[in-house]
């Protein structure tokens, strides 16, 4: 059974982690400031855009699943969809291996932007920017 205890340090935030044994871990928490890691099933086929100066960038969606029962005893499933933005060489895993209903996992960072379209309206977006993705098994559809 492990135990974590935080630590306030105005220099650096760590976590130790203290075993059964009493051996002790110490983490530091710089490592886990706006991570995210989420696995899922892609929504559409990756939307890949080449850039000026040979850039690249791929948009995707991914569905994640969270099951519970509910009071009644019921099993309910919440979906929720998250946005992935994709830059650089991996755009190119992207658009070639990538369909819609594979299942994969991402790490990635929170971003937030805001922009007004050509009739001046506001919009806010909140996007993962994919540091890494593993596909993993099939496409959802026996493949």
């Amino acid at each position: 059974m492990l135990r974590q205890r935080h630590l306030n340090n105005p220099v650096r935030n760590t976590i130790i982690n203290l075993s059964a044994t009493g051996r002790r871990k110490t983490k530091t928490m710089n490592t886990l400031r706006n991570r995210v890691q989420l696995i899922g099933r892609l929504g559409l086929d990756p939307e890949v855009k080449n850039l000026e100066k040979g850039k690249k960038v791929a948009h995707l969606s991914i569905a994640t699943n969270d099951t519970y029962f509910n009071k009644e005893g019921e099993k309910v499933t919440e979906t929720q969809w998250h946005n992935l933005v994709v830059w650089g060489k991996l755009c190119d895993v992207c658009e070639k291996y990538l369909k819609k209903g594979a299942e994969v996992a991402v790490d990635g960072k929170l971003t937030s932007r805001n922009w007004q379209d050509k009739d001046g309206n506001k919009h806010n977006t909140t996007e993962i920017v994919v540091n890494e993705l593993l596909m993993l098994g099939s496409n959802g559809k026996g493949n």
